[in-house]
């Protein structure tokens, strides 16, 4: 016999999470529970505000329809909203027991915070890397504050994401910032430009790589081996099914890119689910999945060593059941 639940969650975020200049005050989403037997699994349904194509009403709608007809007996292809498919993909794989259980917790870790707070942390880090969010203010003050950061920490190496904020120009102002020698070690900047094209030739004309991110989820994109490009970033809540992630990923390693699995700001228990794919997908690429701190509560399941109150479900009343 089958069964499924679903539940509504809502977390406090941080004051400073901005999202495509909106300033997001908590994180909604749907977790689902699917069991089959004795055998249950778990997933999470989180469109992000402003990067998704779908709202949280239509998934929670698409869900419900999705699990009805899996409750019945049936075996639905996957949902065409991409937060649907990955969440109902992680249940039905912790169901079938196909998700590997061991995660990669270690991730590049998000310069957020006070400066002197980052630096140690940073400097504490097993693995110093660290992505950096630009383009929300002046080009040149991102680029005063990564050159600073590369100075201070000598082995550091920096991903920035920029998604997609700056003309040509202030890309390359942005640049301008960054000393020559200091360039080899941003390993990439996600998106800098508007358009796929002007990022492309930003690449070019300054000498820093660039990763797609956005691109890549776009009708007709082909991501292939080309000039500057370096990576791949992949959000599964923003692409869909394990399954469409793993050929994603597949093929951009084909291509000789690498491919890094990051949050889109998910809950812990997805975050948890998507370091189980980092592990399993990337296992030598450092995942990019540091957003738990962002939040003020843990969701059903804990990150190893973090000490945010938790969050449970099974004892709150469930938005719909089969």
């Amino acid at each position: 016999m089958r069964t499924a639940t679903l539940w509504r969650y809502a977390i406090p975020l941080d004051a400073g999470v901005v999202l495509r200049n909106q300033r997001l005050k908590q994180r909604e989403g749907l977790v689902l529970r699917v069991r089959e037997g004795e055998r249950e699994g778990w997933g999470e349904i989180a469109p992000l505000p402003g990067f998704s194509v779908e709202e949280l009403c239509c998934a929670q709608l698409a869900a419900e329809t999705w699990l009805a007809r899996w409750c019945a007996g049936q075996n639905p292809a996957d949902s065409t909203l991409p937060s649907v498919a990955f969440g109902i993909s992680c249940a039905l794989a912790e169901l079938a027991d196909t998700l590997p259980q061991t995660g990669s917790y270690h991730s590049a870790a998000l310069c957020t915070g006070d400066p002197d707070e980052l630096f140690s942390r940073l400097q504490a880090l097993p693995h110093q890397v660290a992505k950096m969010k630009v383009g929300l203010y002046e080009a040149a003050r991102d680029g005063m504050l990564a050159c600073l950061l590369l100075e201070a920490l000598p082995v550091l190496q920096l991903r920035l994401d920029a998604n997609r904020s700056w003309t040509l120009e202030k890309a390359c102002q942005f640049a301008r910032y960054i000393p020559a020698p200091l360039r080899s070690r941003i390993v990439f900047i996600e998106e800098p430009c508007r358009t796929p094209a002007e990022s492309r030739q930003f690449a070019v004309e300054c000498g820093m790589a660039i990763a797609w991110d956005e691109s890549a989820r776009e009708a007709g994109f082909e991501v292939t081996a080309e000039p500057g490009v370096s990576a791949l970033v992949v959000k599964p809540t923003l692409t869909g099914s394990i399954a469409k992630v793993q050929a994603l990923i597949h093929h951009a390693q084909q291509q000789g890119l690498t491919v890094v699995i990051s949050s889109a700001i998910e809950s812990s228990l997805a975050l948890t689910q998507l370091a189980r794919l980092a592990h399993w997908l990337t296992p030598d690429v450092l995942p990019g999945l540091d957003t738990l701190h962002l939040l003020q509560q843990q969701l059903q399941r804990r990150w190893p060593d973090i000490s945010l109150p938790l969050q449970t479900l099974t004892e709150q009343e469930a938005i719909w059941h089969r």
